[in-house]
């Protein structure tokens, strides 16, 4: 099985920045899409960003399409989201999901992700 663990959130002022990380268990990951899901207070998760299993496509929520990035370290089994120019909409439990299969494009659908993360909470104060 994958395991995925994230780390780097916290509270920011608007405006400022934040790097979340998401750490495999092991190289099995390194061959699945990797994606960042995000739950609002009240609200349902949804979709943000999504690297497929070798880099090279990547895909953002219209939301955050520019402030955002996503990119994966695979000598280290580590996918990153840099989080830029933060908004308070921007406030929630974010959360990292590997592909349930192998050698994926990448894909917006939660049903797709069969590897969660515990998720991470992000902060953002006017």
């Amino acid at each position: 099985q994958v395991q995925l663990v994230e780390s780097g959130g916290g509270l920011v002022q608007a405006g400022g920045s934040l790097r979340l990380s998401c750490t495999a268990s092991g190289r099995t990951a390194s061959d699945r899409a990797m994606g960042w899901f995000r739950q609002a207070p009240g609200e349902e998760r949804d979709f943000v960003a999504v690297i497929d299993w070798n880099g090279d496509y990547i895909d953002y929520a219209d939301s955050v399409k520019g402030r955002f990035t996503i990119s994966r370290d695979y000598a280290n089994n580590t996918v990153y989201l840099q989080l830029d120019s933060l908004q308070p909409e921007d406030t929630g439990l974010y959360f990292c999901a590997a592909d349930r299969y192998t050698g994926g494009i990448g894909t917006r659908s939660e049903a797709r992700y069969g590897y969660w993360g515990q998720g991470i909470q992000v902060t953002i104060t006017v």
